[in-house]
């Protein structure tokens, strides 16, 4: 790499550990195998791995020593010294925050723009510590504020040539960074501050490995990254006990674990492992019956398997063919009765514990089952019908929302029940109003251009193809059930759907909220629910229409006008208040007595909120010009006391302790500045008292 690289040692040459050979392109020459016990086998097709350096090969056609230095990178740099007010390459420790903004800036912007959103598990997880190390050395180069979506947008810049999909994803990265940057502020300066004061007691007390627990607390409790923690330690020759750190985090997965045990495969039962184990399982028939006769195999009462069963009894059961749906993937289970000559069974849920294994879950209401009994199976029909409809809705608004919001959208949980949908799915910020707007209108064309919604069994991979949404990290056989909804919706899903949109009838949003970082939550109402809900809606609206004399149409305005007027009234009773606050000040000069030099004011001024009575103690602090100021009030049954001690006097009077020693007289507490604090009480007997108590006191 030319003269004053490298070691300078004569016998130098390729190999050495010094810098002055550049590895550009590595060939590897494959021949063998080494075996468990080191024995060379020779390959049955021997190749050569060869791999090459592109933004090395550019350095070198730039004549540059670095790829930091390459055309690649320095418009970032220049981005990044605009925003810091640092030139690159004038101090090391400056220099390494830059490169590392860039080069996190580079890999953020690439990862969003495929759909990575920053969260707290998997790929979510790497990126949204790439982003915070690129954050904390903004701080470290003294960046207020917000700044990654900038370096961001030149890396857009920079790439969108060879990357055209950039140009589509640029709106969404520079919001999805903006806010997890707004986030992280709030974790940092958090963090920062404990981490600090952290440092300082150990420095205090010689040490210079941080305990494990403290690590650990910042990570858990306030998000604060293990790396971060470890730079900061390493910046000034410290480090973490990272044995505590391990114990501490294991000692949470146990409690996790612990917690966990109720869900997912904790919940199921020993009882129907064995049955499984048994070859027992039941063909579901619910796709294209609601209605059908079945073979009894199995019955269960607190959870042991029972041969009979009569009225009254809670019971579960197992039959070798059924229409009733299994709750599964955020669908509910179906109800309805199961009966023959001699008994009936209300079905009040059911349930999939294990694959093709469905439980009914019900009551005996009337004679006497037992296994191997032939039974009726009858899905309670309008209620399955309203959870397809809304099962179906679902779909289209999933396609609708990653349409209106982008393709980053994918599915986090749902719950569809027949009396509604909820949907979670990924995305940065709480959706605007004109995008709740769009995605329901958009809902609702589909539901009117009456799609026709098909399934067809295809195998998992020819499905994926097709562009089938499939629920991440979710698993999935060798065949798998597509549901689409014409060319607009194609979803893997095990679901019942309506047969057309338009037996949907009206979809209507209920509400939008978060439930964890990255992940919001929409509601929504369809057919007959929706149209209730739109009614009330409107009773709701002539309602407060009538008691404003106004009409639906005409509400807007009408209110305008009533929040206007509201202001001028608001405006003349401040006014009138000054005056007669001025009037009351004035009324209270008279009272201000002289005390061993010290000028003292003490009153009662009932009736006053504490913003009044804290404005009257500035006021009276600037009129007297020296002095203490105490006044007492009862509002709403509470006692209050503000006093006020003027600068002059605060080295001698210290209203937080003067206070203090009040505030016990009226039964309560308080505190505050050497200037100003103020104390609450009940007892209103003690409160001139308690106003008298400050001569004592002087």
């Amino acid at each position: 790499q030319g003269e004053g690289v490298g070691c300078g040692r004569p016998d130098c040459q390729v190999g050495c550990d010094c810098d002055r050979f550049l590895e550009l392109w590595n060939l590897v020459f494959m021949q063998f195998n080494r075996d468990g016990e080191g024995r060379l086998q020779p390959l049955a097709k021997p190749c050569i791995d060869t791999g090459m350096g592109l933004e090395r090969i550019s350095a070198i056609l730039q004549e540059v020593k670095s790829n930091y230095e390459t055309d690649l990178f320095r418009p970032i740099f220049e981005e990044i010294e605009t925003i810091s007010h640092i030139p690159y390459g004038q101090e090391p420790r400056s220099d390494v925050s830059i490169r590392v903004i860039a080069d996190h800036s580079r890999a953020a912007t690439f990862l969003i723009s495929d759909g990575v959103l920053p969260s707290n598990e998997g790929r979510g997880y790497v990126l949204r510590r790439i982003m915070r190390r690129a954050m904390r050395h903004g701080k470290i180069l003294g960046i207020v504020g917000s700044f990654l979506y900038r370096t961001s947008s030149k890396v857009v810049d920079l790439m969108k040539e060879a990357y055209p999909e950039l140009r589509e994803t640029e709106a969404v990265v520079s919001k999805v960074i903006q806010n997890e940057e707004e986030r992280f502020s709030e974790t940092l300066d958090s963090g920062l501050k404990i981490l600090r004061e952290e440092l300082e007691q150990l420095q205090r007390e010689g040490g210079m490995i941080l305990p494990g627990e403290v690590a650990f607390r910042l990570y858990d409790t306030y998000g604060f990254p293990l790396d971060l923690t470890a730079e900061i330690l390493e910046e000034k020759g410290m480090s973490f006990d990272e044995a505590g750190f391990k114990a501490q985090m294991e000692e949470q997965k146990h409690k996790s674990k612990q917690a966990w045990q109720g869900i997912g495969e904790g919940k199921t039962k020993e009882v129907y492992r064995q049955i499984v184990n048994e070859g027992t399982k039941t063909a579901f028939l619910g796709y294209e019956e609601t209605q059908s006769e079945s073979k009894i195999l199995r019955l269960i009462k607190d959870d042991e398997r029972v041969p009979f069963a009569v009225e009254g009894d809670e019971i579960e059961m197992i039959t070798e063919k059924t229409p009733f749906y299994g709750e599964a993937g955020g669908q509910v289970g179906d109800r309805g009765v199961i009966f023959h000559e001699g008994f009936s069974i209300e079905v009040e849920n059911t349930i999939k514990p294990m694959e093709e294994l469905i439980i009914h879950q019900g009551k005996v209401k009337r004679g006497r089952v037992k296994e191997g009994m032939e039974a009726v199976l009858q899905v309670e029909g309008e209620r399955r019908r309203a959870v397809a409809l809304n099962h179906t809705a679902t779909h289209l608004m999933q396609a609708v929302l990653r349409e209106v919001l982008g393709d980053h959208v994918h599915q986090a949980g749902s719950l569809v029940s027949p009396e509604r949908l909820r949907f979670d799915f990924t995305h940065f910020a709480s959706m605007e109003k004109e995008e709740l707007e769009r995605v329901e209108a958009l809902v609702n064309q589909k539901i009117r251009e009456n799609l026709k919604v098909e399934t067809k069994i295809m195998a998992v991979e020819d499905a994926l193809q097709t562009g089938a949404m499939a629920l991440f990290g979710e698993k999935y056989g060798e065949k798998v059930r597509v549901v689409m909804v014409s060319d607009f919706s194609i979803e893997l899903c095990g679901g019942t759907h309506t047969s057309r949109t338009g037996d949907i009838g009206l979809f209507k949003i209920v509400s939008e909220s978060g439930v964890a970082a990255g992940v919001r939550r929409m509601e929504a109402l369809t057919g007959e629910g929706a149209y209730r809900y739109v009614k009330e809606e409107e009773r709701e609206l002539w309602k407060i229409a009538s008691s404003l004399k106004s009409v639906p149409g005409e509400l807007s305005s009408r209110i305008e006008r009533l929040l206007e007027r509201n202001k001028e009234l608001e405006r003349e009773l401040s006014s009138f208040q000054d005056k007669l606050s001025h009037q009351e000040l004035s009324n209270l000069l008279p009272f201000v007595r002289e005390i061993k030099g010290v000028k003292v004011l003490s009153a009662q001024v009932d009736g006053k909120d504490i913003k009044r009575m804290r404005e009257f103690v500035d006021q009276l602090k600037g009129k007297i010009g020296s002095g203490i100021i105490l006044l007492g009030g009862q509002s709403q049954n509470k006692i209050s006391l503000i006093m006020g001690v003027t600068p002059d006097l605060t080295h001698r009077f210290n209203a937080n302790d003067l206070i203090k020693k009040i505030a016990f007289l009226i039964g309560g507490t308080g505190g505050g500045r050497p200037d100003f604090a103020q104390a609450g009480g009940t007892d209103s007997k003690k409160l001139d008292e308690a106003l008298k108590a400050i001569d004592d006191l002087i």
